[in-house]
């Protein structure tokens, strides 16, 4: 008898106690929160990571999306939006920091929060904001009009 041998793709997501959930309600608040997942490299080289809500605005978790050059950091998007999908998250908030200390959007930073906004159209997930943080403020693309 012939057998197929081929790889298997297992994708996982663990679960939080759903009581303990946190509710996002400003972009204050997901600064507060992403802060210190920057600790490490707030100053040093550039990171980004992705807060992941329900429906009702309740934190499911964040991930580490990328970890790059001091200038900037290469976002996949599929991946993105791939842990979204396992996590069943209806709302992404996604940041990175600026080591430069400057709020200022990039060219870089305008274009992927278009494509990422796209890409959650196409899977009807929300992108409700883009946080970029320095150490002691951030831009919320929300509260600027830029989403």
């Amino acid at each position: 008898m012939n057998t197929l041998s081929f790889p298997q793709i297992t994708v996982s997501y663990k679960d939080a106690d759903a009581s303990k959930r946190i509710k996002i309600h400003s972009s204050k608040e997901s600064y507060d929160l992403f802060k210190p997942v920057y600790e490490d490299c707030m100053q040093h080289h550039e990171e980004c990571w992705c807060m992941y809500l329900n429906s009702a605005g309740k934190l499911l978790g964040v991930s580490c999306i990328s970890r790059n050059g001091m200038n900037s950091t290469v976002v996949d998007i599929r991946i993105v939006l791939q842990t979204a999908l396992v996590s069943h998250a209806s709302i992404i908030i996604l940041s990175h920091n600026h080591p430069s200390g400057t709020t200022v959007a990039s060219t870089l930073d305008n274009n992927l929060t278009s494509q990422l906004k796209k890409g959650c159209e196409a899977i009807g997930i929300h992108l409700l904001d883009h946080i970029i943080l320095t150490e002691d403020s951030y831009l919320s693309y929300a509260d600027e009009g830029m989403l």
